[in-house]
């Protein structure tokens, strides 16, 4: 149990939460976009917000300044929050201005706030987590796209809102969080993605 319960940790670590939102917009958009573009997006993306911060989390370890990729501590979860809002600036004025996608545009802007949001958080030494943060992000975005788009995609919903469930299991079962860290994290996600909405929906 404890085995299958952690592996959700895994397949849904924050790392994933950008391309995962990137390559939704491709799936569920009604709009024509060339292969061209597509690519021009989805592999820089994967990049910057995967294959960088997986060496930068090589280079913290081995300068003893993270101990898990799951930075347990508040000090360590600090650094890897950093590198991201650094790199999602980079996507947000280098990548998706190269093929301007306002829906993708205004997901990433909504990942910023909620970063940064997250790190004004732990200088008070409140941990929420990372985790539902980004399961609530994409949750919310996804449900847009959806109604921005007019598709059906309920069932492509109700699975994600299950495997926030059992992210939100995972993290309890393995006491990284507590309920209220967990709540306060699914609801900044949630929150900065539905402020958004305004602006592309």
């Amino acid at each position: 149990m404890r085995i299958v319960l952690k592996s959700f940790s895994y397949l849904f670590h924050p790392l994933f939460i950008p391309i995962g939102g990137t390559i939704s917009y491709f799936l569920v958009t009604t709009k024509y976009n060339s292969l061209e573009q597509q690519s021009g997006n989805i592999l820089p993306i994967f990049i910057l917000t995967v294959i960088i911060p997986i060496i930068f989390f090589f280079i913290l370890k081995n300068l003893g300044l993270m101990s898990s990729i799951f930075a347990p501590t508040i000090k360590e979860r600090k650094y890897p929050l950093y590198i991201s809002i650094i790199l999602y600036l980079m996507i947000l004025y280098k990548v998706i201005p190269q093929n301007y996608i306002n829906e993708l545009y205004f997901f990433f802007v909504g990942l910023v706030v909620a970063s940064v949001t997250i790190l004004i958080l732990l200088f008070f030494n409140f941990k929420a987590s990372v985790h539902l943060l980004g399961m609530g992000s994409l949750l919310m975005y996804i449900i847009a796209l959806s109604i921005h788009f007019e598709v059906n995609i309920t069932f492509a919903i109700a699975i994600l809102t299950m495997c926030t469930g059992l992210v939100t299991t995972s993290r309890l079962y393995m006491k990284a969080h507590t309920k209220v860290e967990l709540s306060t994290g699914l609801f900044i996600g949630v929150l900065s993605q539905l402020f958004m909405l305004k602006y592309w929906l």
